[in-house]
């Protein structure tokens, strides 16, 4: 019984609207309630819609057909009419001419009704027409001209260049198969000269097909052309053709040449290889190049150009087709001149327009084979360029431009030269021009930069600028052109402001150049201005490097509209005046300071990605094959841009700027014009927190230097693997290794450009160090080395390495090692002999003991050991003169650098011994005396590293090597210092003011009879006095080549090459290297040679007693007690030092520390401190010293005058630590 409240046992009816079944057992069935309904209608729906479709589409079937159906009884009915015109007017094989105009053209309108390019009679039909029309016109019986006939013959035009190109495209097609229309073709394109310009993108198309199809498998071809012309060539007829809308003037025809240029002039036939008899191709592109308006065309071009007119032809996205494009283009303007003058065209504005946009659209590397940038892998960078692009005949007309009468005559027509005034819009244009064109050659020829730098600067030739008007020269006309631009005033005021100005704008390499578009036109010319900058910095840098000083301060004094001045020089013609490069500087400042500080700012969003993905970049994944695959296909890969300006690296604009601006900061330093406070830049950081950063920032540098050493081992291992034969069935551990290559190249790439966005300021600190002062830069410089002694020895104090070398197995090994008896007057070469073989492990305490020469060890106070000492007299010994080969030798300001003839003196000394040349013996002599550099190389990093002053003063130009080797690397070579004349004053003053005389000669410097050789004295003979000489070529064929007004700046730039870099390379690279063991290079890239020699020896400044007195240690009798009061001989000690004049206060100075100039940072930093103790009460007795710990034995004088007596005695004596 069921209960419920109510009390009535009788169940509820139980109604379900839902749907669902209520019983969770039962099976699903189709369904009921309100869901199955709208799951019916929801079908019945859709069924209708279908219904409706197939309805719809049946009607639209049926409305086709009828149409088409229509149509078909349409034309049948127009055939009819047509062919019954045509056979009671003419026989089958003549062909009469019209009678009457309007009977004429009521054929040629029946025609094009019912014409169709895929039926043969109706081909047929439109041959026959256009036979007798031919002869109708040929027979003058009846004029055509306006009214409906131009539209007429353009309609007949359109579907005769359609029936060509279906015929063109027939593989293996003959020039019979379309030579009567080709002949219908040319005669409408002779009628309608100006319809046949607007539809010139098809008609050219056509006509480049037909022309391809034609030559590329004939030489030459004779075959029937029709009735009309049936012993024409097919060059005849083509070659007519093509020119037909080119010929007469109309308001179409500047478009016939935009698609003259970018569709048929693109052809490989055109561009193919000359041979020496002249070819029915090579005739074609020779009657082209007669019969081309050159200068329309290039008009045309540029006009495209400045449009995004280049979208509507394709063929331009294909690098090929623009090499051939740019090849012809020259070719034409070449021809047109005889192939001489060149100056006559390179100067015209749509030829330099249209030559530079061609170029920079192309890879560096197409003919000048530029070497990769080593912030790419290499698969990437091979791909950038292909030399198989370019033949013989492409090769010859680019590298035309290279040409100093073209490239000199660059500003010949300028408005700086015109008599005319222009606009400050028009110069500024036209600067833009000019200098988009020279920017392109420096891009696109690499290895002749110095050339064409050196033609900008010496401006037109004689023959070519016979004008009493003398034009403005390059560096002062870019330099106003940089000046008036946007970019440089608005980075002037604001270094943030560069940011958004420097970001690239990327295009990958399958469509590597686009045509500027209606709204890119403020970038276009922020683009066009960041290359008139650019130029002008290359120019500058060019003319910096021949510039001595005088000609640099002396700029602005001439009056460029005007003769000059006698006696004024070009290139004091091309120095700007003081003010002007102090405006240039802080642009360089702020340009330079971003560059480095907000580099992962400019960097495109791709680099950033690719920089934090790692392999992300090549898109590979974990699966194997799909890696295989890809492997494959070429990356997909970005072109380097910066500002806009397509193939220019960051790295190159950095490389740039930085150094030009050290080139101003070096004449700066040695003639100051500028405040010490403009070169720095410490507002933009926190100098608070600097410090703790940059050695932060360093031990990310030295942790990704890390890496890459790893990476670059398991590189060497994978080199060995390769070279050995592989065998049958490893292609995929082949591919497998290749992969894991691949991905440690991006890895290092990616690691680089981290290091460039969490380590700015050591990148700052690397590259422009005068941005900070000086003596925050020597307190980083100490941190890094602290941070490198705690790295290696757990600790900067060196009795705490020994305690932990205590505890180890093999300790007596190590303090073995680093332990030395060295011989007095032999202390470099025991220490050679010793110490050469630790390497790096120099840089771990070393302990000396010193035996004199009867063999008996000498006694002294060895506060850790004497190292102090045993550097400064291996030094002392090392550069010294002696009766052996020296290793250095000074100039005439005493001034030590490498001997650049020690290593062919050495081997003509072994020669003279008797010792074979390719012996091993011969060999070994000559590597040990490399390794005595490297050797001494280490022992000056051992001083750096420890903090010890040496009385060692090096040339400036050896130590500008010092600071310009490190860059981003750590690369001991000479690969980043560039010689200059002012630093040849610093070796030869000689040859400098001989360099200098040729450099300012008036007259013809071929009355000189010199020619690009060097004679280099090998050998002297000490007995004799004879030299031993010998002549290198300062370049290929140097013996050749004579030296004349246009090429002398080269020959200067190579001999300053030659002896500053080439001749001591072997001893300079020695010694670098040994440096760089000791001292990262990046460490001394943060100062430059003036600083670098402060940190060898010390400051130059006066002696400040009142600082050396504050920092002296005193004991025993002579230690101050609780009193605080000193000693009276202490006291007597100070007054005399007061007294003393600053040369005798050195004397005393390196009396007791060896080095006659105070620590960089004050006596407060000298280790061991500066220390005074007693020596008893004997007033004869002389002061002593322990250089080795800066310790003066001072006996207790009771007279001032006794104590300056003796004093100066034991001083000027050379009493020292034999005395202790």
């Amino acid at each position: 019984m069921f209960q419920t409240f109510s009390g009535s046992s009788r169940r509820p009816r139980q109604v379900n609207l839902s749907g669902r079944s209520s019983n969770p057992f039962a099976s699903p069935g189709s369904g009921a309630g309100s869901q199955a309904a709208l799951d019916r209608a929801q079908q019945e729906r859709l069924q209708r819609q279908r219904e409706r479709d197939k309805l719809k589409a049946a009607k639209t079937l049926q409305r086709t057909w009828r149409g088409h159906a229509c149509r078909k009884t349409i034309r049948a009915g127009l055939r009819r009419d047509w062919d019954s015109t045509e056979k009671n007017q003419s026989s089958p094989n003549t062909f009469l001419p019209y009678g009457s105009e309007s009977e004429s053209l009521t054929q040629l309108q029946r025609l094009l009704r019912f014409a169709q390019v895929r039926s043969d009679e109706d081909l047929g039909r439109i041959q026959h027409y256009g036979y007798r029309q031919i002869h109708t016109v040929k027979n003058e019986v009846i004029v055509f001209s306006g009214g409906a006939w131009p539209l007429a013959y353009l309609r007949l035009q359109r579907i005769v260049l359609s029936i060509i190109e279906q015929k063109a495209k027939v593989q293996g097609a003959h020039w019979d198969s379309c030579s009567s229309f080709m002949t219908i073709l040319h005669f409408l394109a002779e009628q309608i000269p100006a319809e046949t310009a607007q539809n010139s993108k098809q008609f050219y198309r056509t006509l480049a097909m037909v022309t391809q199809n034609t030559f590329s498998t004939r030489e030459d071809s004779n075959g029937a052309t029709g009735p009309i012309a049936t012993e024409s060539e097919p060059r005849t007829i083509i070659m007519e053709t093509v020119m037909s809308p080119l010929r007469r003037l109309t308001g179409y025809t500047l478009n016939a040449y935009e698609s003259f240029g970018c569709t048929y002039m693109t052809i490989p036939i055109l561009s193919r290889e000359r041979r020496d008899s002249l070819g029915p191709t090579d005739a074609m592109l020779d009657f082209l190049a007669d019969s081309v308006n050159y200068k329309l065309l290039a008009s045309a071009m540029a006009t495209l150009l400045k449009t995004w007119g280049f979208e509507a032809y394709p063929e331009m996205a294909d690098t090929q087709n623009r090499v051939r494009l740019l090849g012809c283009f020259i070719y034409f303007h070449r021809f047109a001149h005889n192939f001489h003058s060149p100056q006559a065209y390179s100067s015209h504005k749509d030829f330099v327009s249209v030559v530079s946009a061609l170029l920079n659209s192309l890879p560096n590397n197409l003919i000048d084979g530029q070497t990769r940038d080593p912030d790419q892998p290499e698969e990437i960078s091979s791909s950038l360029g292909d030399a198989n692009l370019v033949n013989s005949f492409l090769q010859e007309q680019i590298m035309s431009l290279v040409n100093q009468e073209s490239v000199g005559s660059l500003l010949s027509n300028s408005s700086s030269s015109a008599s005319g005034a222009s606009t400050e819009d028009d110069k500024l244009e036209e600067a833009r021009q000019l200098a988009n064109y020279a920017l392109a050659l420096l891009r696109f020829f690499p290895r002749r930069g110095d050339e064409v730098r050196m033609w900008l600067y010496l401006g037109p030739t004689t023959s070519s600028s016979e004008s009493s008007a003398r034009s403005l020269p390059a560096i002062r006309y870019f330099w106003q052109a940089t000046r008036r631009s946007s970019i440089f005033n608005i980075i002037t005021r604001d270094s943030r402001a560069a940011i958004e100005l420097l970001k690239p704008k990327t295009a990958t390499i399958e469509n590597r150049w686009q045509a500027p578009s209606s709204d890119q036109q403020s970038t276009s010319i922020i683009e066009d201005e960041w290359r008139v900058i650019l130029v002008f910095l290359e120019l500058y840098t060019f003319v910096l490097k021949v510039m001595d000083d005088e000609e640099f301060f002396s700029g602005g004094s001439n009056d460029f509209t005007g003769r000059l001045a006698a006696g004024s020089t070009m290139t004091r013609d091309n120095a700007l005046p003081l003010g002007e490069v102090t405006e240039l500087t802080t642009f360089l400042k702020n340009f330079g300071f971003t560059l480095y500080f907000n580099a992962s700012d400019i960097a495109t969003s791709e680099e950033r990605d690719s920089s934090i993905s790692g392999i992300s970049y090549f898109g590979f994944s974990n699966n194997s094959r799909q890696n295989s695959e890809r492997l494959q296909q070429e990356p997909k890969t970005t072109e380097p841009s910066i500002g806009g300006v397509a193939g220019l690296s960051i790295d190159y604009v950095k490389g740039l700027v930085t150094g030009l601006l050290r080139m101003v900061y070096e004449r700066d330093s040695r003639r100051k014009f500028l405040p010490t406070s403009h070169w720095l830049m410490t507002s933009r950081f926190d100098m608070g927190g600097f410090i703790p950063s940059v050695v932060q920032e360093e031990e990310s540098r030295h942790r990704i230097e890390e890496e890459d050493a790893e990476d670059a081992d398991n590189d060497a291992e994978e080199e060995d693997i390769e070279s050995t034969p592989q065998l049958i069935g490893t292609s995929r551990a082949q591919q497998a290794r290749r992969l894991e290559r691949l991905q440690r190249q991006q890895r290092k790439a990616s690691r680089r450009r981290y290091l460039q966005a969490v380590a700015p300021r050591l990148e700052i600190l690397q590259n422009m160090p005068f941005f900070i002062p000086f003596t925050t830069r020597v307190q980083i410089f100490r941190e890094f080395v602290a941070l490198d002694m705690t790295k290696r020895r757990g600790s900067s104090d060196p009795e705490m390495w020994r305690m932990r070398m205590m505890h180890r197995p093999d300790a007596p090994q190590q303090f073995e090692k680093h332990h030395a008896k060295i011989r007095r007057e032999h202390e470099f070469d025991d220490a050679f002999e010793q110490f050469y073989p630790l390497g790096q492990g120099l840089k771990e305490p070393i302990q000396i003991t010193f035996v004199d020469q009867f063999g008996t060890v000498e006694a002294g106070i060895d506060g850790g050991g004497v190292t102090k000492e045993f550097l400064t007299t291996v030094t002392n010994q090392a550069f010294n003169p002696s009766d052996e080969i020296d290793l250095f030798v000074d100039n005439d300001q005493h001034l030590l650098y490498p001997n650049p003839s020690v290593v062919e003196e050495q081997k003509e000394i072994l020669k003279q011994a008797g010792i074979p040349e390719n012996s091993a013996e011969f060999r070994s002599q000559v590597t040990t005396l490399l390794q005595r550099y490297e050797f001494l190389g280490r022992i000056i990093g051992k001083c750096l590293y420890e903090g010890i002053l040496v009385d060692v003063n090096f040339a400036p130009f050896f130590l500008r090597k010092w600071a310009l080797t490190g860059g981003t690397g750590s690369a001991p070579k000479e690969s980043g210092y560039r010689p200059t004349l002012n630093d040849l004053r610093d070796l030869d003053e000689g040859l400098y003011q001989g360099l200098h005389q040729l450099k300012n000669y008036p007259g013809d410097v071929e009355d000189f009879s010199l020619n690009f050789t060097v004679t280099d004295t090998v050998f002297t003979d000490p007995q004799t006095g004879v030299a031993k000489t010998v002549e290198k070529e300062l370049k290929p064929n140097g013996s050749n080549i004579p030296v004349t007004n246009q090429n002398r700046l080269v020959y200067i730039s190579y001999m300053a090459r030659h002896r500053l870099q080439n001749q001591p390379y072997l001893q300079t690279t020695a010694f670098l290297r040994g440096l760089s063991t000791m001292i990262q290079p990046s460490w001394l890239s943060m100062f430059n040679h003036s600083e670098l020699q402060t940190l060898v020896s010390g400051t130059s400044s006066s002696i400040d007693i009142q600082d050396l007195r504050r920092n002296t240690l005193y004991g025993g009798v002579y230690a101050i007690g609780d009193d605080g009061l000193e000693h009276p001989t202490i006291q007597i000690f100070w007054r005399v030092m007061e007294k003393l004049s600053d040369g005798e206060r050195r004397a005393v100075l390196k009396f007791v520390t060896s080095t006659p100039r105070a620590p960089l940072l004050g006596f407060g930093t000298l280790s061991p401190r500066f220390s005074i103790r007693d020596a008893g009460s004997n007033q004869e007795r002389l002061p002593s010293t322990s250089t080795c710990v800066n310790l003066l034995k001072l006996p207790m004088y009771t007279d001032e005058d006794v104590l300056k007596e003796k004093l100066l005695y034991s001083v000027f004596s050379g009493a020292g630590f034999d005395l202790s």
